[in-house]
Parts: C-alpha cells; structure tokens; sequence
C-alpha cells in the first residue's frame, strides 16, 4: 500500500511559508477570475465605479450643485459657459447641473447605503442564525417566530411606514433596508448550522472542551462563509435597487443631496425633451446591479466544492 503523504510542518526556517501560500491562493482566485470575462468586467465595473465615487473631489468635473440656468436641459457633450471649463458629457439638468458629476456623487450615497445595509443587515442575521442554528430549543423557535413574522409582512409597506413615519434620511433608509433583509441571512445561517452542528469535527471540538462561542466563531463560522459571502454580493444589488426605488417614492434620499434613483424621481418630468436625465441614472443602476449578479455567480462557482476545479484549475477533489 503506498504511504499517505504528510504536510511539512512550518519551521522556524520557513518565515515566509504563510504568506507564500497566501499569496499562491491570491494568484489562483486572479487565474480564476481572468478566466471568467463577465465576472473580470463586473470586477473592473465596480472598482472603476468605487474609485470614481471617492475621488470624486479630484476628478475634472463641475461641481454637482452649480446651476446654470442658461444652460438648462442641455444634450450631451454641451460646452459651458466659461472658458476653460470641461464639457457636459452627459448633458445638464433642469437647473443646468453637470449630469455626470451628480451621477459621480450620487454613486457615493447609493453604494454607501447599499454596502452598509449589507454590513448590518448581514451582521444581525448571521448572529441571529447561529445563536437558532446552534442552541436549537427555545432560542430556535424564538428566532424562527420572528423570522416568520418578519417575512410575513410586506417588506415594501413596513419601509414605507418606517420612512412616513420618521421622516427621509440617509440613516434612516440605512435603518429600514436593515429591518427588512435580515432575515433572508438568519434562514441561510440556521439551515447551515444544522447540518454543521454534527459533523465529527464539532462532535471532536465538544469533546475535548471547547466552549460553545469558540466552537461558533472557531470551527463552525468559517465553513458559513462562502455561502454568505455570496449572499451578501447578491443582496448589495438588491439594497441599491430598494434605495433607487425608495429615492424615486420621495422617502429615501433628499435634496440637496443626489442619488440614483432620485435623479430617476426629479429627470421623469422631461422624459420626453430630455431623455439623458433618465436614461443615464437609470444605466448606472442597470449596471452596477449587474456587476454585483455576475460577481456573485463567480463567487458560488469558484467557492463550489464540486465545481471550483473548473475555474481554479485543480483536479477534482483537490484543496
């Protein structure tokens, strides 16, 4: 029978061994990625879009709140008034407003809101998820209860509520996206630490001592990951639309700040005399919602047990 290969212990010879292999697996997931065009050109999408939305201040555009009234529902490429100014790429607004800077920042408020929505929303159900998944009982059928109710109710209707009620807000739209998807990751989390719960490896941790939160954070948390992180992906698409959607109702995202979908709200007016205030607000969501989709679908592939092989060109069954 041939001997079973053992792994070299990292010695003290080896400092460099953890991060050599680190960066192997960082160099794997760029072969896997470049390998997969519409997921590479999702990721470019998204940097390009991020970078955009911090930098703003040091890009050559006009700036978002300056109003030219000469220059009201201009098409694109328009030139300014004032020499030595940059062109209106993207046409102006009712105000004369330079559309692609205000596309520029409004970008910043519909990811920030759709990322920290995400970060929030995640973090409640993925806790709520283990505390269910892990203790079963009581705190089971307590979470589970609130789960159903939550699910139960028109997420759209609570948030409008929410928002009618309190008032518009950056915060509070954060408050309401958080309110109405928490859920959807404490039944991810729940169904995957049922089955977790026993595998030898959990039954092996009890055994030799380990408490309850080292056995959640230690050993069962890192195998939830991959199946969050794609959930996660997904659902910042979801919170930008949600965001883009509310800012259009008039109780998101208020003037004189700008967002997408409130460029929609304010450009519906002139769909027909001045198609690029719609058009283009409603491109950059198009867009940024599809990048994330086709992230996430190269997320799932490559974090497949079965399928990953393909895309990280290892043989079946390999780590």
């Amino acid at each position: 029978m041939a001997s079973v290969p053992t792994a070299t212990p990292l010695t003290p010879h080896q400092p460099g061994g953890v991060r050599r292999g680190q960066a192997s697996q960082v160099a794997v997931y760029a072969r896997a990625l470049r390998r997969d065009l519409p997921a590479l050109v999702s990721v470019v999408t998204i940097v390009v879009i991020v970078a955009a939305s911090v930098f703003a201040g040091f890009l050559p555009i006009a700036d978002p709140d300056d109003q030219e009234l000469l220059l009201r529902n201009k098409p694109p490429m328009t030139a300014p008034l004032e020499e030595g100014q940059p062109p209106h790429l993207l046409g102006t607004d009712q105000l004369g407003r330079d559309v692609l800077s205000r596309l520029i920042y409004g970008s910043r408020i519909s990811l920030a809101v759709g990322i920290s929505g995400v970060l929030v929303s995640g973090t409640i159900g993925i806790v709520l998820g283990l505390l269910a998944g892990h203790y079963r009982g009581k705190v089971d059928d307590l979470v589970m209860r609130l789960v159903d109710l939550q699910m139960g109710f028109p997420s759209l209707l609570l948030a409008l509520f929410i928002l009618y009620v309190a008032g518009p807000g950056v915060g509070k739209v954060l408050l309401v996206l958080a309110i109405t998807r928490w859920m959807i990751y404490t039944r991810l989390t729940r169904s995957l630490m049922l089955s977790l719960r026993e595998e030898d490896f959990v039954q092996a941790a009890r055994v030799i001592g380990c408490g309850d939160a080292r056995i959640i954070v230690r050993h069962m948390l890192p195998n939830l990951l991959s199946p969050v992180l794609v959930l996660a992906t997904l659902e910042v698409a979801t919170m930008i639309l949600v965001e883009a959607g509310l800012d259009f109702l008039g109780l998101g995202i208020q003037p004189p700040q700008t967002s997408w979908g409130l460029m929609l709200s304010q450009g519906r007016a002139y769909m027909t005399s001045a198609w690029w205030l719609v058009v283009f607000p409603g491109l950059a969501i198009l867009v940024i919602t599809l990048s994330f989709n086709l992230l996430a679908g190269w997320v799932r592939a490559v974090t497949d047990p079965v399928q990953r092989w393909r895309w990280l060109g290892q043989q079946p069954g390999a780590q």
